[in-house]
């Protein structure tokens, strides 16, 4: 009779663990898509599209990031709120100065858990 109850017990747990997963199992933020336009002024318009598993206020994507090659960041978007129920979503930063002679900037995710990580992208400047 005992392991009757042990194993079910295991199974019930087990069952729990799937149904209703530990806080921060969201992890980290993935940059999906970017597009890139540059705009009449010489400045650049980012559209970027998101994907995480936001949980409420305790964790969610809260914002994105345009980096240059060394390292300097040209322009962050900060994200306001959770987006539970919007997944993946796009948002976009307009007035982003990229100096002449760059030609490729990555764009990164950042959590309010993890910080930054999660897939990056990569984005070649088209400077026509």
């Amino acid at each position: 009779m005992n392991h009757r109850i042990s194993t079910l017990r295991t199974l019930l747990i087990a069952s729990s663990l799937v149904c209703f997963p530990a806080s921060g199992m969201a992890g980290e933020v993935d940059v999906v898509d970017v597009k890139a336009e540059r705009q009449s002024n010489g400045e650049w318009r980012f559209s970027v599209t998101l994907l995480h598993g936001d949980e409420g206020w305790d964790h969610y994507a809260d914002r994105w990031d345009v980096v240059g090659p060394d390292g300097t960041v040209y322009g962050k978007r900060v994200l306001a709120h959770p987006h539970e129920n919007e997944q993946p979503f796009t948002r976009s930063l307009s007035g982003v100065a990229i100096p002449e002679g760059v030609t490729s900037v990555t764009v990164r995710g950042n959590d309010s858990v993890h910080g930054l990580g999660g897939k990056e992208m990569v984005v070649e400047l088209d400077q026509n």
